[in-house]
């Protein structure tokens, strides 16, 4: 396990627990930073600034790292908005506060509040009503305003939860494409065949839309396949380049399929279901 740099005194909390996290998920999937950029599509500079602390990383990156590392993403995009609300408003966001609470707000009586200061003559007792009814004014005024605060930040947390799971499910479907960031990785081919269709143990779909420039690990996979069934992509590296699309559509053309060089469904149902020639 690489030894990692302590993080920065200043650091807030939420920013702290993420990164730690970020690092034992890190640590966990034995992925180096190259590997770890090649995957995400950020630079391992990127990585380097995010897990020391000097930045904290973005929503895609946090949700792409867990989807490589096979970790529900959920958790730790909450915790990177909470992270992000204490930067902007430089304390704690108010859904954590109300965790803190000794009782419901909404239950407040006269009993609670502070007893008006004792009375030493008839001439102060006016005095003495007004000021009750001051601190009685003013104390509820307050709880109804934080109660209001707080039940808002709870709905707007909940919200950008969902939309971010939205958009993680979205990005989960979407192979990144060649970028200047971009590592090069060769990949190892783990060829077996389950129930009459080959796999290469990089990744199980059949319905992902392949074309020129994207990479990943499905783009690894299809290059297997096409390595085993007799047309040759080039090196297994994930990148979806001109070998591998000329390599597609010589697998298109000898089964009958559309030649496009695109990597479509009944292109999949191929490469799984073909015997090399």
């Amino acid at each position: 396990m690489p030894r990692w740099k302590e993080l920065p005194a200043e650091l807030p909390p939420p920013a702290r627990q993420l990164i730690v996290r970020l690092r034992g998920l890190k640590d966990r999937s034995g992925l180096s930073s190259r590997h770890l950029a090649a995957r995400t599509g950020y630079s391992a500079k990127s990585w380097q600034r995010y897990l020391n602390g000097r930045s904290l990383p973005p929503q895609e990156a946090v949700a792409a790292m867990s989807r490589v590392c096979g970790e529900d993403p959920v958790r730790l995009l909450a915790l990177h908005e909470i992270a992000t609300e204490h930067r902007l408003e430089g304390r704690q966001p108010a859904a954590r506060a109300l965790e803190n609470l000794p009782a419901p707000l909404a239950q407040v009586s006269l009993e609670s509040l502070p007893a008006a200061p004792a009375q030493v003559s008839g001439e102060r007792q006016p005095y003495g009503r007004h000021l009750r009814a001051a601190l009685t004014a003013a104390a509820v005024v307050t709880v109804l305003s934080v109660s209001a605060a707080l039940l808002l930040a709870v709905r707007l947390t909940e919200a950008r939860t969902q939309l971010a799971q939205q958009r993680d499910a979205t990005a989960a479907t979407a192979p990144a494409t060649v970028s200047a960031t971009l590592v090069p990785v060769i990949y190892t081919c783990r060829l077996e065949r389950q129930d009459g269709r080959w796999h290469a143990g990089l990744s199980p779909t059949a319905e992902v839309l392949l074309s020129n420039t994207q990479v990943g690990l499905e783009v690894a996979e299809a290059q297997c396949l096409l390595r085993r069934a007799g047309s040759v992509p080039g090196d297994i590296d994930g990148v979806f380049g001109p070998k591998t699309r000329r390599a597609v559509e010589h697998l298109q053309k000898r089964n009958g399929l559309i030649v496009n060089g695109v990597i479509d469904p009944p292109t999949w149902n191929a490469l799984r279901q073909a015997d090399p020639t």
